[in-house]
């Protein structure tokens, strides 16, 4: 949740926690004000571009040759290497030009959270100075912002380089203007003034969706901008919306792993598995981080539990054989793995959510080492390959994590193999004329086979573009649209898991022992944190625990619910509010001679 301060953006310092409380809390963002660092170095690029312009129609003027510098006073892509232009009012048109032409995004809308967060990102990245834009510019983002102002952006068209062109032009329409120059132009037949669409939320938070122009009114002055030089092109070019919306996938995929591990313990007292699986001594031969933190964090689960195997360091399993199915004793191995992804992907947005992705660059300071005290570089930054590779790792990671839960879902429901609970978890008579949750292991596997078919690496496909201008691309966006979709897979996938498990305990507790025999237990037989999880669904979800165990009901309402606890990561919380905090794998990585 948003704390009370302004996030401040300096282009160095923003988190994903920070994307994600203005995103989806609202919370503030500072705006940049003179006199401090980062206004100085935004204003020093500006103003070089400025200069740029302006020596360029003096030498017009003196009949001189124009010098070219890129996305300054040339076109764009293939048509860079037309005549530069020297006139400062068609540098003005250049930006609206292809912010125009390069609105060509479609499908549905993203989400809103997704468009706040690339402005959040966005903003940041302006304020490092390197993108030649005014601080104004960036102070409208801020406001949009802090105002509830979101630009509608469909959902596809972008390659992933150079960035994401399409969606980000599509952000850019809503807060720039035409020049006067382009005012008779600035339109598509039969459209009228080509302004964007936005939605626009007032101080009770309700929304409604307007023409961009209208949104950006208020106090009765139109604030939307007319782009210089540069501006369009640093507003449009980067790795912006993949960032986003892979920043938003990884603090979701942190929570959910959590409670994908807390739901495994409840299947382990479920299936009354052995806990020899989960001991330390065998994890720390393997030596994976991840794999000693998960199963380090399940023992907390299941410790003093009645319901598991009593296996331990200084004794055997009682039953027999002495082991379960990999899906049960090999939870540490796949999502001790996860975890470990998960830190990578950390490592990736983080240092995406501050880098300066558009291009030409441009270094003005003495300290940036040139020569001559200024360059525009030219160079690939807006390559979203590092989003992409991250997006399509979280996808195949994600993609097990709801594979081997919904296998634990099968063996829950089975009779044959769920060691004493009833067939699909209803108590009937020979007649079986109920079904009990037979149908949700179906829905399971429909959503894990969705992810197997998404969770191919879009990273390793491209198609050229601009004429063989941009000849290899990374389709990062695809990739995290991809990885937000399995996302949502595998957090319905855990959720019905839960289902399943606290059902199977329900059975336990009513008498169904392993060995056949009945004798009832009381919530007391879990485990340390799996009886802090029992009481907390109980409170937090009564209906879950009046759902009948003989006989059939309409079961979506009771997984949708879940799906909403396991979304807001509320079991992690019960266990944090009583003081068991589950272990982390966090990574670095070094450059080294």
């Amino acid at each position: 949740m948003p704390g009370h301060a302004e996030i401040s953006l300096d282009g160095v310092n923003l988190t994903i926690a920070h994307v994600v409380s203005a995103a989806r809390f609202g919370q503030k963002i500072g705006e940049i004000v003179p006199e401090t660092p980062e206004y100085r170095r935004i204003q020093e690029s500006a103003d070089w571009v400025e200069s740029v312009v302006e020596e360029n129609a003096c030498r017009a003027a003196g009949d001189e040759p124009a010098r070219a510098y890129y996305g300054i006073n040339t076109g764009f892509g293939i048509h860079a290497a037309g005549r530069p232009l020297t006139d400062p009012e068609q540098t003005r048109q250049l930006s609206r030009k292809l912010i125009m032409s390069h609105s060509t995004g479609v499908g549905e809308p993203l989400d809103r959270e997704v468009v706040r967060a690339a402005m959040v990102i966005r903003a940041n990245t302006l304020v490092n100075g390197r993108s030649g834009v005014r601080v104004e510019l960036i102070n409208r983002l801020i406001q949009m912002l802090n105002r509830g102002i979101t630009p509608m952006v469909p959902r596809s068209g972008s390659l992933g380089a150079s960035g994401d062109l399409a969606p980000l032009s599509h952000l850019a329409l809503v807060i720039s203007k035409a020049p006067d120059s382009l005012q008779g132009e600035d339109a598509s037949p039969g459209f009228g003034e080509v302004t964007g669409m936005a939605e626009m939320q007032d101080k009770s938070g309700n929304s409604k969706i307007i023409a961009g122009k209208d949104a950006m009114i208020w106090e009765g002055i139109d604030r939307r901008i007319v782009l210089r030089a540069k501006e369009g092109l640093a507003l449009n070019n980067g790795t912006t919306f993949s960032t986003a919306l892979l920043a938003l996938a990884t603090s979701d995929a942190e929570k959910l792993i959590d409670t994908a591990e807390i739901v495994a313990a409840l299947s382990l007292e479920a299936l009354q598995g052995y806990r020899d699986a989960f001991l330390p001594q065998l994890h720390t031969a393997r030596g994976h981080p991840g794999q000693c933190v998960t199963a380090s964090n399940i023992l907390k689960m299941i410790r003093g539990s009645q319901l598991v195997d009593a296996g331990d360091v200084d004794r055997d399993p009682v039953w027999q054989p002495p082991q379960d199915p990999y899906s049960l004793r090999c939870v540490p191995q796949v999502l001790g793995a996860v975890r470990e992804v998960l830190a990578s992907c950390r490592i990736v947005v983080t240092r995406e959510i501050n880098a300066v992705t558009d291009n030409p660059l441009i270094f003005v300071r003495p300290e940036d080492g040139l020569l001559r005290g200024y360059k525009a570089l030219s160079g690939g930054n807006f390559h979203g390959e590092y989003i992409a590779f991250a997006a399509d790792h979280l996808s195949i990671a994600l993609t097990e994590l709801a594979s081997i839960a919904e296998r634990r879902v099968f063996w829950i429901l089975d009779a044959k193999m769920s060691r004493g609970l009833p067939s699909m978890l209803v108590r009937g008579d020979e007649t079986h004329i109920d079904s009990g949750l037979m149908l949700t292991q179906y829905v399971a596997a429909s959503l894990v086979s969705e992810c197997k078919t998404l969770a191919h690496p879009d990273s390793v496909d491209s198609i050229p573009s601009s004429a063989n201008q941009e000849d290899h691309v990374s389709m990062s966006m695809n990739a995290a649209l991809h990885a937000r979709t399995i996302l949502e897979n595998a957090t319905a996938v855990v959720a019905i898991e839960l289902l399943a498990a606290v059902t199977a305990i329900r059975h336990r507790l009513n008498g169904m022992r392993r060995d056949g025999t009945r004798h009832m237990l009381d919530a007391s037989c879990l485990g340390e944190g799996t009886r802090i999880i029992w009481e907390g669904l109980y409170e937090a979800a009564p209906e879950l625990f009046e759902l009948p165990l003989d006989r059939d009901v309409i079961l979506y309402p009771y997984v949708d619910l879940l799906i909403a606890l396991v979304k807001q990561g509320v079991m992690p919380e019960m266990l944090a509010k009583a003081g068991i905090r589950f272990k982390r794998v966090r990574q670095t990585v070094e450059i080294v001679d």
